[in-house]
């Protein structure tokens, strides 16, 4: 991968389930390197004017999926800092291979440090019901695709954000 051939393309791209930590290690990514952070699950509310809950109750996850695709290949045309993607933005076909050309990183979780992270997940529509048997079941379904659209993957079980970035750094600067 020839990180030097970067046009106009995000710096890094943080892929994983909701709870990874993936917009708190964007900003600490962004902030030290001295770039712009950007989330597309904010784009889309932002577009939308309105949250993803409300979207996933007024429109369906297809409408939402759909917008979700739209924004991720907008922000990997547009975006050169560093790029945080919702949980589901991997499972749209035509998103992983967009991400095939980028530097992508996995921040892996497990289920005890995911559920605590994110609490009863009352703001997160695909997390209605049993909250910690839906956690495992979307970790346990998408955990293959997030390794196979990754050039990294990151652990971030028991570990202070702080770290996480620190290695993310490391391990790219290996790439180059």
């Amino acid at each position: 991968m020839n990180l030097d051939k970067r046009d106009h393309r995000p710096r890094v791209v943080l892929v994983g389930p909701m709870g990874a930590g993936k917009t708190t290690v964007a900003g600490l990514l962004a902030a030290r390197w001295g770039t712009g952070v950007r989330d597309t699950d904010h784009d889309v509310e932002a577009f939308e004017g309105r949250s993803i809950s409300d979207l996933f109750v007024d429109e369906g996850e297809r409408y939402f999926r759909d917008r979700e695709r739209q924004a991720v290949a907008a922000a990997l045309r547009e975006h050169d800092g560093v790029l945080a993607l919702g949980g589901g933005a991997v499972l749209d076909a035509d998103t992983r291979t967009a991400l095939a050309d980028h530097v992508v990183v996995y921040l892996k979780v497990g289920l005890s440090d995911a559920v605590k992270r994110v609490g009863l997940g009352i703001s997160r529509p695909l997390l209605l019901g049993n909250v910690r048997s839906r956690i495992k079941a979307l970790l346990d379904e998408r955990a293959p695709i997030y390794e196979s659209v990754a050039s990294i993957v990151v652990d971030t079980d028991g570990r202070p954000v702080e770290d996480v970035a620190d290695e993310i750094v490391t391990r790219i600067e290996e790439l180059s």
